[in-house]
This record gives structure tokens, C-alpha cells and sequence, in this order.
């Protein structure tokens, strides 16, 4: 046992892998770190602060990539127990990126002996890093170039001779460092945002293998097996309904009728197309069989299969933001081309929802004669031609010609690539893409997601469902939206820590103080629902820490997309004339600053973080509020 920490239900050991120079080591957790950080994106943002330099480029073989396990994984906990985040220096945001996916990498993992694996340096050619519990090795990939994630995964089975290793892996898309590229494992099953997979291509790594055989051990095997015992029963409830039957894509109606479902690049609210891309539909005539990840009591994975016409026999796992994006956004309405382009976006290995908000700038773009047909290569950019956006994909994960090129930036990049006006058609928040709900009409969200350490996120803080769910008035930013914000961000801070599914956290009846029993029957270490609070809130402070050392964390980083503050919703009904204000949103940012206990210019204070203990890093706010950052 000697460099390894047992604390009960972690692995107690991180491993670090050099790929410059093949070194490989391994040094222990400590229980510290594991209790104030938890797991999943806390333990990887802590360990992306303390492995990289200021100033570090994403593409730059000293970004560490880190494979980050949560303590319940490896676990027979519903949904906890098969999940993994990948943290590094995003080449979208220049902040903290990380991202979360659940199928059957992430148990493999842990199993293998592993809370974290920190990724450094650049491997001389493809490769993929094969974890065989204590066995580390990297072995050639050059073989892989331009396959899909799955293939890659099949292939690397075949290779290995072994159907049951799992792997988690980068397609065209993040070979060419293309910034909304992704990271694929068990087929569908995305670390989506971020641009984790172009960091991955940087390193020259294709993949990761493992296959992992150890025990992972519970504190309190009686109490926890109860405790899974009523959440899965929970589970088969009500709670979880949607998730079963419909899935996310019961969204589309749900956020047409509220003018809240963004259409046409955030030009329109509300998509007249809109039944025939909905949920319903969907299930109805596409969907062939619905799928669970390891451990899960509700089962959500909607495969859909197109049956007839030009696009017959694509298939793909779709969710509610994928068809937004390739859907409603880009005026498309045809479920059987945006299946196709989802099918196509995951053999590319790119983010489904930066994807279709890249295309519909790409369109809005030469609507408005900011690009010309010359420019995209003859193909019509217009609105609602989907032959275009499934020919625009394949340019963009390819890299292809001047606008594939420009476009595998993202729309921030992009916009200052194509100049002009190409910045009004941008919709981002400091340079990841919208997700799916129209701000200008849920104005709780609009706060919410500007202030997201990651970017534009619905996952953050779920600042929309105040506003969704009827709770406050979603027309206006008033004071108290900040609070409802922070404590909903240091939630979701401990969820995907832990790496709960989101989709399961209504079965969470007490919330914080489940989540903090669950924590404590795992690992045997005593937390209350106040300290686990407590470290969601540290974990916040950190990436927020992390950001303001990169340059992107202060005031004016947290803003909205020009079309949010300035073109009205033009649609009939009571969202008509709906917009952002800058005045009323800069009152929300002073109201979640002073809930947060940041100071005006949206940094911590160094009492804040003495009070988390964080002072160790009270040095990035002094040079901040200095004018150093």
C-alpha cells in the first residue's frame, strides 16, 4: 500500500503521465484534498490550478488534461457510479474547461486505481495511453488518424483482445484542433463542451484505454446499499419522468410556448416548425430503443434511427440541445437531417451544441452579406437548408477550405476572423456557445449564464428553471436573483463533483443534505450538508480564482451576446419587444457579487477566501485588484 492514501470508496492515488518523455508516476490523495475538493471537477480544477503557469496556451504541451474520477464512481450508486469530468485550460475560453460524461469509462477507471490522471507534455506521434490497473503504457494510434471515436473505441478493443476495455476517445475533429471538438466514449456519450477534445489532439493523444479489475470499497455497505435502495426506487417515480419517456427533446415545446425556444440564431423566440422537431414527434417515428449507462435506475439514452428517405439508417443518441442547435436554430426542420448531422458530428468528435450555434452564425452571417456564397464555396447558407448544414459539418471537422477553418474556431474567433459586423451574429458568453433557451426572455438565465466559470452554461447554476418553472417574473432582473443563482451554482458544484447525473438530482428529496449522507456512507468521512455547502462554494471561488489568473475572470468577462442586449424579440405575444438591458443587467451582476462576497469588479475578496481556505491563492486577487489581471 505504500503511496497510496486508503480512504474508503476513492482510490487514494492519482497518476501523472509525462507523453514527451513516456515518464509515468503516481503519488497519493490525501484526505484533505479529497474532502475539500470532493472529487470530479473540484479535485480537477485544483489540480489544473496547482500543475500549470499563468498565461499557459491551451495547445501548449505544459496544459496538464486531467481525467478526474468523483468518490462514488466505480460505485453501485444510481447515476454516481459511471461518471468521469475531464478539467483543463480551455482553447475555447482561455478559462477553466471541464466537462462530464457517464456511460462505462468512468467505473473502469477508478477501478483501475485512479481518483485522477494528470496528462502533460506531447506524445511524438498519435498515440493512445492504456491503463491496466498498475500497467501504463503508450502505444501507437497513427493507425487511428481520422476514425471516429467509435471506431477508434472498436478498433482499440480488437487491438487489445479484450471486448470489455473501455475507452474514451477523439475523432478528426480534435486531431485538427478544431476548438468545439470533444471527447467520445461508449459510443454517444460526450465530454462535451469546452473544446477538451482539441486539447486532447494537441497532446498527439487519440485516446485513453483502461480496463480496470479492483474493488472500490463503501464505508458503510448496509447504509449505502439502503440509501441506493431508495434512490432507485425513487428513480422508477416521478421525479424522473420525463427523462424516461420523452427525454430532454420534450423541451422544444415546453420552451415554444413560453417564446423562449431561440430560433434563427436568436433572431426569432418561438419556431413555427416547432411540432414537427419536437419530443413527441420524435418518439414517435424516429426513436427505436431507449438505453441506460452503468448502474442507472431510469434508463434516457433516446436512439433515434432515421427509417426512409435520403438520410435512411443514420442513427444517434439525440437530446434536447443537439436538436435545438442543428434544429430550431438553424431554422431546420427536418428530425431526419438533424439525425443525420448529429450522426456526422459524432464520427467528427465535436460538441452537438456549439456545432449548430457555429452554422447558424455561419448563416445569419451571410443572410446579413457579412460572408458571400463566394466565401462559403457555393454552398446557400440560407436559414432552414439543411443540405447545407450537413455539408458545413463536414467542412468545419475537417478543417476544410477558408470557412471550415475559420468556423472550427468557434464564433469568437470566427467573428474576429470575418470582422465587420460578424460580431453581432456571435452568440457567446466569454467564448463558449450559447446553449438552447433565448435569454432575452429568461432573464433569471441571462444572469446565470453570464457568470458561469465555463462559458456560456445551462449546467452551471440551471438558472433557467426559476424561469421556466413559473417561480419569478422571467421578464425582469431584480434584486434576489443573485442568491437564488449562487446557491443553485455551489449545488451543481457538489453534483458534478460527485458526478451525479443531472437528470437524476430531483430524486434528491432533501438535496444537500442526501448528497452529503450519500458522501458519507461511501467514503466514512463525516460530512454535513453546511460543509459540503461549504465546498461547492470553494470549488466555485477556485475556478473563479483560476480565471482572474488567466485574464478572463473579472467584470467584464461576465456579459451577454450583443443579439440578447439589442435586438428585441420580434415575435407576437408577451414576449414581444423582450431584451436584456444593460441597466438592469448590470444590477444583477452587483447583486450576485455581493452574495458571492466579490468585490464590484466581480473578484473575491481575500476574506472570502480565507474563510474557504483558500488563502494560499489570495495572491491572484491582490494582483487583480492591482490591474494585473
Amino acid at each position: 500500500m505504500s503511496g497510496e492514501t486508503k480512504i474508503f470508496a476513492y482510490a487514494g492515488k492519482i497518476l501523472r503521465v509525462d507523453l514527451t518523455t513516456g515518464k509515468v508516476s503516481t503519488e497519493p490523495l490525501s484526505e484533505k484534498m479529497a474532502k475539500d475538493y470532493v472529487g470530479g471537477i473540484g479535485l480537477g480544477i485544483r489540480l489544473l490550478m496547482d500543475n500549470s503557469k499563468p498565461g499557459t496556451d491551451p495547445f501548449s504541451p505544459d496544459n496538464p488534461l486531467i481525467f478526474a474520477t468523483g468518490p462514488l464512481s466505480g460505485t453501485m450508486g444510481p447515476t454516481a457510479g459511471n461518471g468521469y469530468a475531464v478539467v483543463s485550460k480551455s482553447p475555447a475560453t482561455g478559462g477553466v474547461g471541464e466537462a462530464k460524461a457517464h456511460g462505462f469509462f468512468g467505473p473502469d477507471l477508478k477501478r483501475a486505481g485512479y481518483d485522477a490522471v494528470i496528462i502533460t507534455g506531447k506524445a511524438d506521434k498519435l498515440s493512445y495511453l492504456w491503463i491496466d490497473d498498475d500497467k501504463v503504457e503508450l502505444r501507437n494510434a497513427e493507425q487511428f488518424r481520422g476514425k471516429s471515436p467509435y471506431e477508434t473505441d472498436m478498433a482499440i478493443r480488437e487491438e487489445l483482445g479484450d471486448y470489455y476495455v473501455r475507452v474514451s476517445a477523439i475523432g478528426e475533429a480534435g486531431e485538427k484542433l478544431c476548438r468545439i471538438a470533444c471527447i467520445i466514449n461508449d459510443e454517444f456519450r460526450a465530454i462535451g463542451r469546452t473544446g477538451m477534445g482539441a486539447v486532447m489532439g494537441s497532446k498527439n493523444l487519440k485516446a485513453v484505454a483502461v480496463r480496470g479489475t479492483k474493488d472500490v470499497n463503501v464505508a458503510n455497505l448496509d447504509g449505502f446499499k439502503e440509501f441506493v435502495k431508495m434512490i432507485h426506487e425513487r428513480m422508477k417515480g416521478p421525479a424522473t419522468k420525463k427523462y424516461k419517456t420523452l427525454g430532454t427533446p420534450e423541451n422544444v415545446l415546453v420552451l415554444n410556448s413560453l417564446s423562449a425556444l431561440a430560433t434563427r440564431n436568436f433572431t426569432n423566440a418561438q419556431f413555427e416548425g416547432a411540432e414537427k422537431v419536437s419530443g413527441e414527434y420524435l418518439n414517435e417515428h424516429y426513436v427505436k430503443k431507449i438505453v441506460g449507462c452503468a448502474t442507472c435506475g431510469m434508463r434516457c439514452d433516446h436512439i433515434a434511427v432515421v427509417p426512409e428517405g435520403p438520410y435512411q439508417g443514420a442513427t444517434s443518441r439525440l437530446e434536447f440541445e443537439c436538436l435545438w442547435s442543428m434544429g430550431p436554430l438553424c431554422g431546420i426542420d427536418r428530425l431526419d437531417a438533424i439525425i443525420e448531422a448529429m450522426k456526422i458530428v459524432n464520427e467528427y468528435g465535436m460538441d452537438g451544441i456549439s456545432i449548430g450555434v457555429v452554422v447558424a452564425f455561419a448563416m445569419d452571417c451571410y443572410e446579413h452579406g457579412v460572408i458571400t456564397k463566394e466565401q462559403t464555396d457555393g454552398i446557400d447558407l440560407r436559414f432552414g437548408n439543411a443540405e447545407a448544414l450537413i455539408a458545413l459539418i463536414h467542412k468545419i471537422g475537417k478543417r476544410e477550405g477558408w470557412l471550415g477553418n475559420t468556423l472550427a474556431e468557434g464564433v469568437a474567433r470566427a467573428a474576429e476572423i470575418i470582422g465587420g459586423d460578424a460580431y453581432k451574429y456571435a452568440c457567446h458568453i466569454k467564448g463558449l456557445e450559447l446553449p438552447g433557451y433565448d435569454l432575452r426572455t429568461l432573464k433569471t438565465a441571462a444572469l446565470g449564464f453570464s457568470v458561469s466559470f465555463r462559458g456560456a452554461c445551462h449546467l452551471r447554476n440551471g438558472a433557467y428553471s426559476p424561469d421556466v418553472k413559473g417561480k419569478v417574473n422571467r421578464f425582469k432582473i431584480e434584486k434576489g436573483r443573485g442568491k437564488m443563482i449562487a446557491d443553485e451554482g455551489n449545488v451543481y458544484n457538489i453534483i458534478d463533483s460527485l458526478i451525479v447525473c443531472k437528470f437524476s438530482r430531483g430524486t434528491y428529496y432533501d438535496g444537500i443534505k442526501d448528497l452529503a449522507n450519500y458522501y458519507t456512507l461511501a467514503t466514512g468521512i463525516p460530512v454535513t450538508p453546511e460543509e459540503l455547502t461549504k465546498s461547492g462554494e470553494r470549488i466555485e471561488n477556485l475556478a473563479r480564482l483560476f480565471n482572474i489568473r488567466e485574464g478572463k475572470g473579472t467584470r467584464k468577462y461576465d456579459c451577454l451576446p450583443y443579439k440578447i442586449e439589442n435586438c428585441p424579440v420580434p415575435d407576437e405575444g408577451p414576449a414581444k419587444g423582450a431584451v436584456v438591458s444593460e441597466e438592469e443587467f448590470q444590477i444583477g451582476l452587483d447583486d450576485y457579487y455581493a452574495v458571492r462576497g466579490w468585490n464590484a469588479n466581480g473578484v473575491p475578496t481575500v476574506e472570502k477566501l480565507n474563510e474557504l481556505g483558500l488563502g494560499d491563492l489570495a495572491y491572484i486577487v491582490q494582483a487583480a485588484n492591482q490591474g494585473g489581471a
